[in-house]
């Protein structure tokens, strides 16, 4: 068998056109024998114009993320690049090409200016109609090649010739707009035709203008008042003529047949509205008018790193209801992002409602968790024959929807496919797989993987349904783990962490959400620094790093981090406690009050200060890779002084206790290796102790429960951890299974055990990812599958049976291909199965197999079994640890 390498792929990008990078890096994947080693590799780059570029034959077996080899890319400049590679001196055949294609690099290559509708606001917020906007151009001559670079101020769709312009949908997203506005690029050849054309696009609020914030109903024009489109139509001619259409004052605008949009509200459309042929060349419907021009400096316009949002799946109703009050409710089985298309025939200006909501209660659909999100869609009917509508610029989280209005027999719509949601998120490539022996934990793994999904849309949210939707930067510092094990998620996360740090504050302090919305009045502003989520700048690239195998994010964003470290430092001072400022603590712990999620049993300064030191510690981890002595030396330091102010303010030596005696305040302590050598095992028997006195069921809030199963199996307790894992009872992982859940929820006790009633507030959502950060220690202790070195490089296969798994499989696409374990207790024999991609090495660490390294390839392992692992103290298979 001859090896095989794949064709390149360019960053992190799932697409290459229209990127940022002049000088984009390469990476690729090999199939070949087990035996086989890359020791060489060439790099071809053929240009547009012809000019061939050959690297020469590179001595190395990098393939992730290798060098551009030659002279940058230009604005709008394409190559094709394809790789051969050699071992023990022999080429392989070469990969195939991909193409790569640089979008508008420069400012000045920008002529657009953003356009939208001139006609002013309504004295009713609620009703601001979006425009229309168009134009219309000549074709002539033959078209080599067509790019449109488009964004806008709110969200837009565009049209060319009465076709729609990509599958993409709330573009383009939200980033930190006076900083940082995305435009993306499409090629639009195959849309033009020789002679008259049009280009147009349907404009909505999005999070640009549509109320948003934590506000008691949050504000509206947050970023500014105008909806705008930015768009520059690029057409090159065989005969070598550029001829650029860009918005500009000879555009024209008119309302459209949508009334209302935003994302916390949903959308209402009046089909009765729709102008025929507005995006065709020579339509004389509707009443056309000049533009309102705005301003947009082009050095804020930036492409995208990661993929964007669009429909990923669809979900048919799984039951119709009838409600006590005589509603029709559509029940679809599973907690879902997205919105509904119906297909539906009726009178003209018949009106259909489509309300949404994660549960019900009492038999009806209960909205009171939603705030004062409407989360309604209302359609009203052209009155045609059958027309097919899906809201254009909004989202919801929902399991169930009510529909009111509906002409004829909904259960026969139902059944001919006539209603479905389609659910919607950024579409990232799905990379990480799990299941074992045990179904629950099956649904719980699934449960995260649905909650990651409904929050990774353009930005990683908190939640999806109510009015808040904002990008808490605590929530994604404790999921990024298991969130880069499931999909690709690093150029999206690496995008939103510039966002970060244009965020952040010039004292180093980071917001507790970005995004930041002022909200005054509201307990977030001004913005103060806070543990847990502000350690998002510190935590999140290593995160990165480790999992994808790119030192750039650590350079990128190391002003960021060290930032945010150096304030906790002066904040903490020479005592090096963090003992001020507003603390979350350790938030939503099971004892706190539903009124004061921060006030649970864990000191808040205990929480802050650990953190300090985790960062810190981080941060010096980053010196010595980004070639920073000086500075890996004072972080490291500074990490130590911090775990020894640690122990001397939180920690009896005598009574071998912590201050907080509580299962964070040891998870916390051991997790982040906060306590000296010879504590730690009392520390970890306390924190038993503690699992063990409350039935074994979770203790933590949000900065614990992350923590608490790596603390409890780095001391070999992983009887304790099952145990915790395993409960049923609330509060717990799997209580919410137990209870019908199809998403991770915000709290232990969304439902309360007692009543199986919502729980009596407002801060209630049922698709929350934090508390599903529990799947990476699934992914790294139960199936074992966990990186050893930067992106995988090398494998640590590390299973760890217990709490009676009898098998447990694990998959994960890795920069240099799959990495894979299989393994099932039968008979008293533990049977192991393990697949190493090419470019990696593994360690391999099996019960019964001594502890070894083996190379690309399958392998195979088969030793008795002898019981459970709780007897032997093995450490956590934990990744690249800081204390190695």
């Amino acid at each position: 068998m001859k090896s095989h390498v794949s064709a390149p792929s360019f960053e992190h990008h799932r697409q290459a056109l229209g990127i940022g990078e002049a000088r984009p890096r390469i990476s690729w994947t090999t199939r070949a024998p087990a035996e086989w080693r890359q020791d060489g590799y060439e790099i071809e780059v053929v240009r547009a114009n012809g000019e061939v570029f050959r690297s020469g034959r590179i001595a190395g077996a990098d393939s992730a993320l290798v060098a551009w080899p030659t002279r940058a890319l230009d604005s709008r400049e394409s190559a094709q690049v394809r790789v051969g590679i050699w071992s023990q001196g022999t080429e392989s055949v070469w990969g195939p090409s991909a193409t790569v294609e640089a979008g508008l690099l420069d400012p000045a290559d920008w002529v657009a200016v953003p356009v939208g509708g001139a006609w002013p606001d309504g004295p009713d917020k609620d009703r601001r109609r979006p425009p229309l906007v168009r134009t219309e151009f000549p074709v002539q001559g033959k078209v080599v090649r067509a790019r449109l670079y488009i964004t806008a101020h709110g969200v837009f769709r565009a049209e060319i010739n009465g076709r729609r312009v990509g599958i993409d949908a709330m573009a383009p997203g939200w980033t930190v707009y006076p900083k940082r506005l995305r435009y993306y690029t499409y090629d639009v050849k195959d849309h033009l035709q020789p002679g008259a054309n049009a280009l147009g696009a349907l404009l909505g609020d999005g999070w640009y203008r549509s109320r948003i914030g934590l506000g008691v109903y949050g504000d509206w024009d947050r970023f500014g008042t105008d909806l705008s489109l930015l768009a520059q139509l690029e057409i090159d001619y065989a005969d070598g003529r550029r001829q650029i259409v860009a918005t500009g004052p000879d555009w024209t605008a008119t309302p459209g047949p949508i009334l209302f949009s935003g994302n916390y509200d949903g959308e209402t459309y009046d089909a009765r509205q729709e102008i025929d042929g507005w995006s065709e060349a020579g339509t004389n419907a509707g009443r056309w008018e000049p533009v309102a021009v705005a301003a947009r400096d082009p050095r804020t316009l930036v492409a995208p790193e990661g993929p964007p949002v669009r429909c990923t799946e669809e979900v048919r109703p799984v039951a119709v209801l009838r409600t006590p009050s005589g509603r029709s409710v559509l029940d679809f089985g599973q907690n879902l992002v997205g919105r509904l298309r119906i297909r539906v025939a009726g009178p003209v200006g018949s009106r259909i409602v489509l309300r949404h909501a994660e549960v019900m209660q009492d038999g009806e659909i209960y909205t009171v968790s939603l705030r004062t999100a409407k989360a309604t869609d209302t359609y009203v009917l052209r009155g045609r024959g059958t027309e097919t509508w899906e809201p254009a610029f909004t989202f919801h989280g929902f399991r169930y929807a009510e529909i009111d209005g509906w002409p004829g027999d909904l259960a026969h719509a139902v059944a001919a496919g006539d209603i479905v949601a389609r659910v919607y998120h950024t579409d990232m490539v799905r990379t990480g797989w799990f299941d074992c022996s045990d179904q629950l934990l099956n649904r719980l793994h699934e449960n995260a993987v649905w909650s990651m999904r409904g929050n990774f849309l353009d930005i990683p949210t908190d939640c999806p349904q109510r009015h808040e939707r904002l990008g808490w930067t605590g929530d994604i510092q404790l999921f990024a783990p298991t969130a880069a094990y499931l999909y690709d998620c690093s150029g999206m996360l690496s995008s939103w962490l510039r966002d970060v740090a244009a965020d952040q504050l010039p004292d180093g302090t980071v917001t507790w959400y970005t995004p930041y919305v002022p909200t005054p009045g509201f307990w977030t502003y001004p913005p103060e620094p806070s543990a847990v989520w502000g350690d998002v700048a510190a935590l999140t690239p290593w995160v990165l790093y480790e999992r994808f195998g790119d030192p750039e994010i650590l350079r990128r964003q190391y002003d960021s981090a060290r930032a945010w470290v150096d304030l906790v430092d002066r904040l903490a001072g020479e005592s090096r406690i963090w003992e001020s400022g507003h603390q979350l603590g350790d938030w939503l712990d099971p004892s706190a009050p539903a009124h004061d999620p921060a006030d649970g049993r864990t000191d808040r300064y205990l929480v802050a200060t650990a953190y300090f030191a985790w960062s810190s510690a981080h941060l010096a981890r980053y010196g010595e890779v980004l070639d920073r002595p000086d500075d890996a030396t004072h972080y490291r330091k500074l990490a130590q002084e911090v775990r020894d102010a640690f122990v001397r303010r939180f920690y009896d030596r005598d009574t071998h206790r912590l201050t907080s005696d509580s299962q964070t305040a040891y998870s916390l302590a051991l997790a982040f290796d906060l306590l000296p050598e010879d504590e730690r095992a009392a520390a970890a028997d306390r924190l038993a102790e503690l699992a063990a006195a409350e039935g074994f069921r979770i203790g933590t809030g949000l900065a614990g429960t992350a923590s608490i199963l790596d603390a409890l199996s780095k001391s070999g307790r992983f009887d304790i951890a099952y145990r915790l894992l395993r409960q049923t009872e609330c509060p717990s992982w799997l209580y919410p299974v137990v209870r019908g859940a199809t998403t991770i929820w915000e709290r232990w006790d969304s439902l309360r055990p007692d009543t199986g009633r919502v729980l009596e507030d407002k801060m209630v959502s049922f698709n929350h990812y934090a508390l599903g950060a529990v799947a990476d220690w699934m992914h790294r202790n139960i199936a074992g599958l966990a990186p050893a070195a930067p992106g995988y490089r090398t494998v640590l296969f590390q299973p760890r049976p217990g709490g009676g798994i009898t098998s447990a499989r694990a998959r994960h696409t890795t920069p240099f291909g799959d990495a894979a374990i299989e393994w099932r207790i039968h008979e008293d024999v533990l049977d192991v199965g393990v697949s190493v991609p090419q470019g990696s090495d593994a360690i391999i660490d099996i019960p019964g197999t001594p502890r070894h390294k083996v190379g690309s390839g399958a392998h195979r392992y088969r030793s008795p079994w002898t019981g459970e692992l709780a007897a032997t103290a093995w450490s956590s298979a934990g990744g690249i640890g800081l204390s190695e």
